[in-house]
Order: structure tokens, then sequence, then C-alpha cells
């Protein structure tokens, strides 16, 4: 449970080895560069800032092309890997890779851009097939015509092909235009309320025919060929073959540059690392000769790198602590079965000023509640075994990944013991599957209780760890106090607090409510009553008199003091929100029993076995899946809101280090 110690670093050193330095700085990954001690607005004589705007625009360039070059082959070629590929973790990168990289850069860059062509041709040609078959489903009501549509007639006649609305027959149309006569007709096709005709009239007749077939709404064909329907077709079908070839071609032209997947993910963290290194370089000043750089780093790795720069370059490294008024950035650092709870406490807020890190106790009560709420024996054995032997087998899966299988790891262990407590194994199965198939109920006693038959004692258990969890935060407050040497704040926002709690709650015991209500045996002594009520009402009077103490005016201390004593009423809706762990517990154990007797109702003989087999592993899969997920979100908010309530503000800044943020490959030091 502790907040990294941090340094200021300043280094200057030659020009010359700046590059090197730099790289060497990212390989590390330990020092955050920080902009207000290396602010570049103000030019000196001296010393300058390098403009990066073109390189990095040119790099960024470079950057998108590859990465949509891999998502070329991706959907072209896409790689074949197991169902935990994801799990083994990022391919190591040596500096030396890095710097030979270098000689490979032009022929990743071509096989980038030709990549992103080849694509552009697909799509190109699927766009031309996507048309022409358009205009030959446009056709096929003319394959019959063997004159081409834009046929006009002969010397002496006039031709006119179109179409009329409605389904007509040739007697309808005579009929129609009988006064038009003599006129030749042929209906080509009917199709979707409309009609394909060909008219062949004498020219002095055109102009009066087709008027009254424009009157009667008529249309000429979208598509006008120079040749036969039919010809035209099979043109169009032939070019259609022609363009799958094309794309055919193109996509195994992809395929082959499947064996350069590496190298352009190997392109695409290249030139990353060298965008965050140019954005380095945009904040150093520096002369004809020298340049130096400000940053913040981890006390612990201060000395090792300050040996490390001055050994190899010429350069001259200064530690010193920081100003009080700095904003130093926020470090975690963690036991291990603590720090997955990391994120979950950067997922809040990182520790402010002052403030101590939550990590460890969010971490004991994170797992506590979270088996609490799950509490089945089978299913924690289950999280447990699987993913133990994922953390055993993918050693060198990110860190996010690995965080985040060990807090459910640890979650597991919890279910397990707490299934165990509650006497819970995948609800009632084995009184069920002992009663049903061997004919002899066997039951697993609770070590503690059972709560689907004792539910006011869950309630209970819940209430009085939702205390604990309480009045645990309550103690982090005096924690915080002590260490900020507020120790009179520790008594008027911690102490009071613990005392007017605990003074009514024992109050409220030594009434025979509150006896029935938590199921006691005796009574307590009502002078423990009296002590309760005259210990809750010193604290009350310390938080009237103290809540709205930064006020000068003595009437607002004395209304914000009323308003705080108000959050009494906050103290009980958060002790009743760990009412939870008793609606969580009881899902979990009730979904299970409710599958494992849906399971037994059916058939008999083989046949009841294998219906219980599928009814019991669907069932119990989506009670595991529903209330691990119920579980984990109703823990995390009991952390984040009735818990961090009590202590913690947040609001510090992410250390957040210059080092190499890639995609596929990970540097490692030699």
């Amino acid at each position: 449970m502790a907040i990294v110690s941090m340094q200021r670093v300043r280094i200057c050193a030659l020009k010359k080895d700046r590059k090197a330095i730099l790289e060497a700085l990212q390989r590390k990954g330990v020092i955050e560069i920080s902009d207000e001690a290396t602010d570049c607005s103000e030019e000196d004589s001296c010393f300058a800032c390098m403009n990066v705007a073109d390189f990095t625009e040119q790099m960024q360039a470079e950057i998108k092309l590859t990465e949509q070059a891999l998502a070329v082959l991706h959907e072209y070629a896409p790689e074949k890997k197991s169902l935990f590929a994801g799990l083994n973790g990022k391919a190591e990168m040596d500096a030396s890779d890095y710097d030979s990289f270098v000689q490979k850069k032009a022929e990743a860059n071509r096989a980038a851009k030709r990549l992103v062509t080849l694509e552009k041709s697909i799509l190109e040609a699927k766009g031309e097939i996507a048309k022409l078959s358009q205009q030959k489903e446009a056709l096929e009501p003319w394959s019959s015509l063997d004159v081409p549509l834009n046929y006009k007639g002969t010397a002496k006649t006039s031709a006119i092909i179109g179409l009329l609305p409605g389904n007509r027959t040739a007697e309808q149309i005579y009929e129609e235009l009988g006064e038009f006569t003599p006129f030749d007709l042929e209906i080509v096709s009917v199709i979707k309320d409309q009609t394909c005709v060909f008219f062949l009239c004498l020219k002095e007749q055109y102009e009066g025919l087709f008027e009254a077939l424009r009157m009667r709404g008529f249309a000429r064909p979208v598509i006008q060929t120079t040749m036969s329907p039919s010809e035209q077709i099979a043109a169009y079908e032939q070019s259609i073959r022609d363009l799958n070839e094309q794309i055919e071609d193109c996509k195994a032209e992809i395929t082959a540059f499947s064996e350069m997947r590496n190298t352009l993910q190997f392109y695409f963290d290249y030139e990353n690392m060298r965008v965050e290194k140019y954005q380095v370089l945009r904040q150093l000043k520096q002369s004809a000769h020298v340049f130096f750089l400000n940053g913040y780093i981890p006390e612990k790795c201060g000395a090792e790198v300050k040996e490390y720069l001055e050994t190899r370059f010429d350069t001259e490294v200064e530690l010193y602590v920081p100003s009080e008024d700095e904003d130093v950035p926020v470090l975690l650092s963690n036991p291990g079965f603590a720090e997955p709870m990391e994120g979950t406490v950067e997922s809040f807020s990182l520790p402010g000023k002052g403030e101590v890190d939550p990590t460890s106790i969010t971490a004991i009560f994170f797992y506590v509640l979270f088996g609490i709420m799950f509490g089945d024996a089978v299913y924690g054995f289950l999280m447990v075994t699987l993913i133990g032997f994922l953390l055993l087998k993918f050693k060198k899966m990110d860190k996010g990944t690995k965080n985040f299988l060990k807090m459910f790891f640890f979650c597991g262990i919890s279910t397990l013991f707490w299934g165990v407590m509650f006497g819970s194994y995948c609800g009632d199965a084995v009184d069920i599957i002992s009663e049903n198939f061997f004919g002899k109920k066997v039951t697993i006693p609770p070590v503690l209780f059972l709560p689907t038959e004792e539910p006011m004692t869950m309630l209970v258990f819940s209430v009085c760890f939702g205390l604990v969890h309480i009045y645990t935060g309550l103690l982090m407050k005096m924690v915080q106090c002590f260490k900020q040497k507020q120790y009179l704040d520790a008594i008027y926002d911690a102490v009071s607090w613990m005392f007017l709690v605990a003074g009514l709650i024992l109050a409220l015991l030594t009434t025979e409510m509150g006896v029935n209500l938590v199921g006691m045996s005796g009574t307590i002594p009502s002078i423990w009553g009296t002590i309760g009520l005259i210990a809750a009402g010193v604290a009350a009077v310390i938080i009237i008199l103290t809540s709205g103490r930064e006020s000068k005016n003595w009437f607002k201390r004395f209304l914000k003091g009323l308003y705080g004593l108000y959050g009494a009423s906050s103290y009980l809706n958060d002790i009743m929100s760990y009412s939870r762990l008793l609606a969580l517990g009881l899902a979990t154990g009730v979904i299970g029993s409710v599958f494992n007797t849906l399971g037994v109702m059916f058939g008999s003989g083989i046949v009841k076995v294998i219906i219980f087999i599928i009814i019991f592993t669907v069932g119990h899969l989506l009670n595991f899946g529903i209330n691990i997920l119920g579980a984990y979100v109703h823990t995390t908010r009991l952390q984040y809101v009735e818990f961090y309530n009590k202590f913690y503000e947040g609001g510090g800044r992410k250390f957040n280090p210059f080092r190499a943020n890639t995609k596929y490959f990970m540097m490692k030091e030699k």
C-alpha cells in the first residue's frame, strides 16, 4: 500500500548523443518528461526548441499507411491464431532489431503501398461489377429483342422502343392507338407492372404516335445500346468475369504478402516510437552542441538511470526532491495480491496530494465481498483452476490482462472459501444428485449457515460486515489526517462519526425491536443503551460544532453543522446497501437450485440422466455468467460509493513516462 516517491531529474548532455540517450530512456520507460520544466514558449539566444511538425506529419502518414496495409492483410489473409493467442503477449524486440530496421524500412513502405493499392483495385473492380450487374439486370427484359435499343428505324420507317406502365396486351394497345395504324407492334416482355414494347411505323406517323405514347406514360429504356441486348448482356458477363479474375489475382497477391505481416507490424511500432521520440524532441531545449531535459523519475530508479547515463555518455544527471507546490505524478506500487486492484483505484481516481493509497485495503474487501456475493464452492474452484492454468501457461501475457486474470483468481479463492462456509456446491446439487440418482440424500453441511434457510442471519451478517467496511474507511480517514498532521480533523471527521454510529447501534440493541431484528437470544442491559446514547449525543454535538468550521460566520457554521449531522441518514443508507450481499448471495444459490430441480423433473433412467446433464450444464453456465457479472459490478459499487466516500477524494495525476508504447512488439534491454 504505497505511492512511489518521485524525484526531479535534470539531464544535460552533448547534442551528438541525443539520439542514443533518448532511445535508451524510451526503452527504460521510467522518466516522465515535464512540459512545465522544459517550456519552449520563450526562446533565448542560446537555447531553442526543435520544430518537428513536418517530421511528425510524415511519420503519421506512414503509420496510417501501415495501419491500412495491416487491415488489408487482416481482411483478405487473416492470421490463424488459437483461441488463447491473445494471452501470449507481445513478441520481444531487441534494441538491435530497432536499430537495424532502417535497412528494411523502404521495403516495408513499398509493401504497405502495394497492399493499399491492391485493395483499391479490388474495391474499384467490385464497384464496376455492381454497376455492370445493374446494367445487365436492366437489359434482361429486352434480351429477346434482336435490334439495339437505340435503333431508329429504316429510310422510310421509324422505331420506337420503350416501356408502357401496366401489364398490357397487344390487343389493348392496338385498341388504344388504332387511329395511328398502320404500325407494327411487338410485346418484348412484361415486368413489374411495365410492358416492354417495340413499335415500327411510317416516318410521317412517328410524331403523332410518339406523342400519344408519351401521354400514356411511355418512357425510353434507361440504357441505350449499339448492339442487341443479348449481345450486350454477353459483353457485360464477360467483363464481370474479367473483373472477378482481376479480384482473385489481387487477393492472391495480397495473400503472398502474408510473410511480410511481422515486418509491417514492426514498421507500425517503429514509426510510433519515432513519433513519441520526436514529441520529446519538441520539448527539449538545445543549443548547437548541448541539450537538456527535465522530468520526474521514481526514486528507486533514479540512481540506476544516473549511473547508466553518466557511464556511457558525456552527460550530467541531477536528482532532487520536488517542491511542495509541484504537481507530482502518481505511481502506485503494491504487493502481488493487491496489484490487480490498481486499475480499479485508477478508474475512480488516483490518490491526491497527501492521501494514502487505498489499493491494498480495497483488494482485501473486494475479494471478500465478491466471494460472499458469488459464494459457491464449485464456481470458485472452476475460477481458480481455469485462471490458474492460464496464468501458468501464458507467462508473457501483457500486464493489464495478467492483472485482470489475477483479480478473478483471488476472487475465485474467496468464492471457494465462502461457498464452503455457506454450504453451496452448485446450489444444492449434492442433495439433488444423491437423492435422485443414488437413492440416498447426502448433504454437505455449511460451516457457518445456509443463507437460503436462514436469510435473516445472512442479512445480519451482511450488515455487520458492512459496518466493518465503513469503519475501516473511517480509520483510513484517521490515518490520512495523522499523516497530514491534522490531528483535530481526525477527531472531527472520523472519531465523532465512529462514536455516533456505534452509540446509536448500541442503544438500538438494548431495545426489544433491536434484539428481535438481529435475532439475539438475550438482551443487553439498559445501562449500555444509556452509554450509547450519551456517546452518540457527544459525537452529534462535535459534528454540529465542527462540520462548518471553515466558515467564519458562527450562524453559517451552525447551519452547516446541522446539515453535517443530517449526513447520519447517509450512513444508514450506506449500511443498508450491504444487504446486496444477501440479495446476490441468495440469487446465486437459489437460481442454481432451481436448475437442479428442473433437471430431475423429466424422464426416467438414462433419458433422465441425459436431460439432467443438459439442463444442469446450461443452467449453471448461465447462472455463473450472470452472477459473476453482478458480483463484480456490485462489489465495485460498494467500494466506490460506500467505502471511498468516507476518506478518499483522489485527483492525482497518473505517471506517464516516456516509453515505447507499442502495439505488436515489446522493447527489451540487452
